[in-house]
């Protein structure tokens, strides 16, 4: 009986195989998108009726008027103008701090939020950045919440979560009593910290080794905070191990001092970067590394200022910066669009940094480089993303008029795809008639190589 049975189980199962074998292979996703024009933005010119090909979720094919193959759908944008998926590198997705003019307000968040709630708060903070156009970001430390971060990059990567492509930078690094929290009891010896705090080579060795374990795509580092903290030694070995893992360290320094502490360790990016003199900018250029000023957030800050003195002295400062940006744009410093969202105010509004760079006198299309291609570079991502071509990810926005002429056009995206999925849609005539457009189905998202 029990040999019948496993013959007819046998059979079933050949059966099952041979009709799997007969079945065609489910065909290719295939996708068209055209609007009135694209911004190439390596040559800095537009193309005229642009036709992006798209298969499984990379671009296939790119010119004006290509023909389009039979059975393909067709996306038509009308008017719009399209650009590539812009890019953030300097988010905190996992920050979400009151927008309360009282001191003290990332204490009480580390004091009275589960990690379980920040993740929630990162995966809001996400979806925002994503439909504001940003399709691929740099998380550079997620503020407390252990590996959280890890975990929301994969569930975006898996389809679960809505958010942009992440490298992630997990705890960050900053020297013992030199980053948040302040200002509480000692007899609080447990109380969580928003970086890991180190002191000495072999501590700062040990926490770079143990993010990169915990799946780190870049290393975050603080060479100062009011002054500068951390000894070159302590960051060279953190670069060193970052290096070694084929892993980039971006490196939050304000002071010039700190500025040539880190690059003499061997960062890859200075963040911040607000009083940088001269000898520190040509520092910068000389040893190829990227800056990232986030200047938006400082006008951001002036605007929300709580009364008339603290706007100007946020105005005066946020000037201050204007300067040291023009400076680095006139020395051939490379720089690159990072926003430091971290209220619920400022997650989403990344491009405020793009305008801010425009305005502290870079080109408009220097100014959106730094959002795309030189954004790309800095992540590792070049081959993938920052630009609209042949092999990269078929990540797109479109605005309605011309960000060449006004660079705040990046304020208002009405159409934001990702990796062929359509996020946002307020262009095509399904859209417009309330009809929403579906997006078609993607695989899991790839790791991309670095």
């Amino acid at each position: 009986m029990l040999s019948t049975v496993a013959r007819l189980l046998s059979l079933f199962l050949l059966v099952l195989g041979a009709l799997a074998a007969a079945q065609p292979a489910p065909p290719p996703l295939s996708l068209a998108v055209r609007a009135a024009r694209m911004l190439d933005v390596r040559s800095g010119k537009y193309i005229q009726n642009p036709v992006l090909l798209i298969e499984n979720g990379r671009i296939s094919a790119v010119g004006p008027a290509l023909a389009v193959p039979e059975g393909t759908r067709v996306i038509d944008l009308g008017q719009a103008t399209v650009l590539p998926g812009l890019i953030d590198s300097h988010t905190h997705l996992m920050a979400r701090f009151p927008d309360t003019p009282e001191g003290m307000a990332y204490e009480r968040d580390l004091l009275t939020k589960t990690q379980a709630f920040r993740t929630l708060e990162g995966a809001a903070n996400a979806r925002a950045t994503l439909r504001a156009g940003f399709t691929t970001v740099r998380d550079v430390e997620n503020e407390g919440t252990g590996y959280a971060d890890v975990a929301l990059r994969d569930a975006i990567r898996q389809g679960l979560v809505e958010g942009p492509r992440m490298l992630v930078a997990t705890q960050g690094i900053a020297a013992v009593g030199q980053y948040h929290p302040f200002g509480i009891s000692s007899d609080l010896t447990h109380f969580p910290t928003g970086a890991r705090m180190v002191s000495g080579i072999e501590e700062a060795r040990r926490a770079a080794r143990e993010q990169l374990a915990q799946g780190a795509d870049l290393l975050k580092v603080y060479a100062d905070w009011m002054t500068p903290t951390l000894t070159i030694e302590e960051l060279r070995v953190i670069v060193e191990e970052a290096h070694k893992a084929h892993r980039k360290v971006a490196v939050h320094a304000v002071s010039s001092e700190a500025i040539r502490n880190a690059l003499q360790a061997g960062a890859d990016s200075i963040e911040h970067g607000h009083q940088a003199d001269r000898a520190a900018l040509e520092m910068m250029k000389n040893k190829g590394a990227f800056f990232v000023p986030t200047l938006g957030i400082l006008e951001t800050l002036a605007e929300q200022a709580p009364h008339e003195s603290a706007r100007q002295a946020r105005m005066k400062s946020a000037e201050s910066v204007r300067q040291v940006v023009r400076q680095a744009q006139a020395l051939g410093v490379k720089i690159v669009s990072g926003y430091d969202a971290s209220t619920p105010t400022t997650q989403g509004q990344n491009a405020r940094e793009i305008v801010a760079l425009q305005r502290s006198g870079l080109p408009a299309l220097e100014a959106l480089r730094a959002a795309t291609s030189r954004a790309a570079e800095l992540l590792g991502l070049s081959e993938h993303v920052g630009a609209l071509e042949k092999g990269r990810y078929a990540d797109l926005i479109a605005v309605a008029g011309d960000p060449l002429t006004d660079i705040t056009e990046v304020q208002r995206v009405r159409f934001v795809m990702k990796g062929g999925g359509i996020v946002r849609d307020e262009l095509t005539p399904s859209a417009r008639s309330g009809k929403p457009e579906e997006s078609p189905a993607q695989p899991p998202e790839a790791s991309p190589s670095r």
